[in-house]
Formats: structure tokens, sequence, C-alpha cells
């Protein structure tokens, strides 16, 4: 773990005790602090006892003498309003901060030499910060890997000569770290997220911009442009001349840049374009959204001085992430694809638009506006097979313009979806996937996508008779 000698001897507030509030509590006690850990769950404060750590309760607590309080980024700090501890904090002039911020102040009191990758976006950050993290791991290096991907930032490793840390920041954490500078920022694209957390888009926009305020002359920016106002925060870095700034581009050429036509990657940083290679044969990287995060990827290789050639060597070798596209298992020409992670339809799209002959998977817990922003993808789709909640409107949504089979439950749609597109395949067909990409949330069937992936993964190698650890053939089912 990494520690946090910045406090040494001062009094700090911790709120939260999720998995990153108790990773700071313990880098900060590590560091020579006195830490007051308390979260509304009274389960977690026995956690944090159990870890040796004397919860007080902060709205009792007299604010005078506390250093910062360090605040759960789920925890409201300005929109739609303060939480009652911020406002207490902030009335005594005490700052408010997260861990991303102790990231930065570890980092800076080891005095290593080790860069610092932050990437963030509304949608693609996690498989980029994942790709970035494979290919420096490919390519030689300690990759440490970890922020709002899953491990907490400050349970990574300490620095080595060779470690780089490849961080996926949200936005949430971006507001708690108004000193973080890393040596090179991913931006991968701005759609409409959060509002209720940043008050607007413009205001949601703003926070993500502050990932590159403090970069310096010697520090890369890699802005996908693809979007207004993604393109308009890489316009203002340009003209600033702070930092080398890096646009990528899914489906124009740029003058100076990085970008992708096609399938086809190019690099027109230098004097001349070059052609990288063709990314269409990634299975884990398939679709244009896949593009844009092999594109971002590849500019941060190349910030770190890897070779073209062994980037995209790295990149075949990408496992893909955990229920974003992933491919679970193939029966012949039979694909079984689990993008649990899909919880609206603009989630749904990105897979719906990469594959053709679709065997759909769809329902559960609607989301506003339903599947109808569907409507372009549906003649790629065979059959639905709708679950869960929302199966009758979805059907209802779908009469006359798909075929629709009302499964009720992931195991019947598993079933009948793969019978049927066996069936096709018989037919003389040469493809065909059967997707989970539900459109809805999860929780009226399961916990949470997680789970509702994991069921999947596991009827598709229980109907194809194989080991889910190995994925070897055990036996046949019918």
């Amino acid at each position: 773990m990494l520690i946090v000698p910045h406090y040494h001897g001062s009094r700090i507030a911790v709120f939260g005790l999720g998995r990153s509030g108790l990773a700071s509590a313990r880098a900060l006690r590590e560091g020579g602090a006195d830490v007051m850990v308390w979260d509304d769950n009274e389960a977690r404060r026995a956690e944090a006892q159990a870890d040796g750590f004397k919860p007080v309760d902060l709205y009792e607590l007299d604010w005078h003498g506390i250093e910062a309080l360090v605040l759960s980024p789920g925890v409201p700090l300005t929109h739609p309003e303060p939480h009652d501890l911020v406002k207490r904090a902030k009335k005594a002039k005490v700052p408010v901060i997260g861990d991303v911020e102790l990231f930065q102040m570890a980092l800076e009191k080891a005095d290593a030499d080790a860069p610092f990758i932050a990437v963030t976006g509304t949608n693609g950050k996690s498989t980029t910060t994942a790709l970035i993290g494979h290919m420096a791991s490919f390519c030689g290096m300690d990759a440490q890997v970890g922020g709002n991907i899953g491990r907490p930032v400050l349970d990574l490793a300490k620095p080595s000569p060779n470690t780089v840390y490849v961080i996926e920041v949200s936005s949430y954490q971006i507001d708690l770290a108004p000193h973080i500078q890393p040596n090179i920022a991913v931006l991968t694209n701005i759609t409409p997220d959060h509002i209720d957390r940043h008050g607007s888009l413009e205001g949601y926009a703003a926070v993500k911009e502050r990932l590159f305020e403090r970069q310096g002359e010697d520090d890369v920016a890699i802005v996908g442009v693809d979007d207004a106002a993604s393109a308009g925060i890489c316009s203002r870095l340009t003209g600033r001349r702070r930092q080398k700034a890096v646009p990528v581009s899914v489906g124009k050429a740029i003058g100076r840049g990085i970008y992708v036509l096609n399938g086809i990657l190019y690099d027109n940083t230098g004097t001349q374009c070059v052609t990288v290679g063709d990314l269409k044969p990634l299975k884990t990287l398939a679709g244009a959204h896949n593009w844009q995060n092999a594109a971002l990827a590849y500019a941060a290789g190349r910030a770190l001085g890897f070779g073209r050639d062994r980037i995209l060597d790295s990149f075949e070798s990408f496992a893909g992430l955990a229920h974003r596209m992933e491919i679970v298992a193939e029966d012949g020409a039979v694909r079984f694809i689990n993008d649990s992670k899909a919880t609206n339809a603009d989630a749904a799209a990105k897979s719906l638009g990469t594959y053709e002959d679709i065997y759909w998977i769809a329902g559960g817990v609607a989301k506003e506006g339903g599947i109808e922003p569907l409507a372009p993808f549906l003649p790629r789709i065979r059959k639905a097979y709708l679950i869960g909640e929302a199966a009758e409107m979805f059907g209802a949504t779908l009469k006359d313009r798909a075929d629709v089979c009302q499964a009720g439950t992931l195991e019947k749609a598993v079933a009948e979806a793969h019978k049927d597109a066996t069936a096709f395949i018989k037919n003389g067909a040469t493809n065909a996937v059967v997707l989970l990409a539900p459109a809805c949330a999860s929780f009226d069937q399961f916990a949470n996508f997680e789970e509702r992936g994991d069921v999947f993964r596991s009827l598709v190698f229980t109907r194809l008779g194989r080991d889910e650890v190995s994925g070897e053939t055990g036996g046949h089912v019918g």
C-alpha cells in the first residue's frame, strides 16, 4: 500500500468507509496522522473498528484543529446540495479532499520517477484504463492499475524504478483532488451524465477539464474530440500550450493527432502520417467505441515511449473487461457476448452496432426513454428475448419491428437464444451472436449488473457443458 505522510501528527477526519475510505484511513495512519473515521452505516463502522480504528461521530466533532476532511466520492460535495459534514468542514475552513488527492501527495513524497496516467470520461474509461495497464505490462513495466476501476488507489504498491500508475478517475474524484497532476491525462468523451452531482452538463465538463489544469510542458493531454464538449477542451488546451495536447478521433481524419478510419489506426502526430495497423481483427476491441479506446491507449503508449508495433501486439492479447462486451464463449459459429454493463439504451447501442445477426437478450428495470432510441439497430436483430419488469413494455416497442420471445428469465432467454442461433447456423449462416445487452438496470432480478453478467456466463458454460474456469468441455448438454 501507499503511505501518506503529509499529515504526520495532524488530526484528519475520514467520512465514508467503503473500500477507498478504509484504504485512505490506513494510508494516513501509516503516515503518522491521527485518523478519526465515521460512516453512517453501522456495519462499515464495525469493519473499521476491526481494522484498529476507533470510530468518532463526526456530526458531534469540534472541527477546529482538523487539518482535512477526506470524503468518499459518493457523498455530495456541491450538488444537489453539500452534505451536512461538508458544510461543517467548510464553515471551519477545513479542506475537503478525496483519495486521489492523497495519492498525489503520496507520489510527491515518495519522490519516485513513476509516471502517473489518469483516465476519465463518460464512457470507455474503464476499458481504456485496463487496456493501458495491459499494454504497459506487455511492454515490460510494473503497471499498477486502480482507482475508480476497482482497486483503491492507495492500496496500490509503492513505486519501483519500473512502475507506472494507471488510474481511472471519476468526476467525483477529480472534484475532490484540487492538486491532481498526471503526467499523462486521458479524456475519452463527454456526454450528459451525473448532472444531479454537477448541476449542468457545463458543470460536469468543467470538472473533467480540471484534470489538465496543473499539467506542465513535460506532460501530455490526450483527448477524444468526437463530441463538442471534449473538442472544446482540446482546443483550449492547444491554445494555452501548457502541455502537449494530442487529439484523438474515430471516423474522421484530423490534421494533427491520432485517428481511426474504417478500423485502420493512423498516427499523424509527427512530420508525416503513419498507418499503424488494422484494429478490425481484435475480437475484444470490436466496434467504433472500442477503436476509440484503442486509439487513446495507443497515444498513451507513445507518450510512454513504446514502439508502434509493440503497442499493437499488446492489443492482440487484451482479454477485455468482464461485463463490457466480454466474449464469454464460442460454440462453433455462435458467439456469446456479455454486455451486462449496458444498463441503458445508449450503452446497448454500442454492442448492437458492433455485431450482425444478433439474438438479443434485453430487459430488467427500464431507464427513462426505454429502447426507442435503438430503432436504427433493429435490422441487426434476428430475435429479441425479453426478461424482467421491462419485458412487456419492450415487447410493445418491438411489436411488428422485430421477432420477440417473452422469456421472462435469463435462464430461459439463454436457452432459447442458443437454440435459435444454432438453428440459424445449421440453415447456412456463417455467424450468429447471442448478446446480453439489457438496456436496463438489473435490480428486479439481480443485485447488480455484475451478478447479472456472472449468471449469464454461468448459464452459457452450463449450456455448453464446459467448465467455467477452464472453458473446456465437460460433457454434452442438450
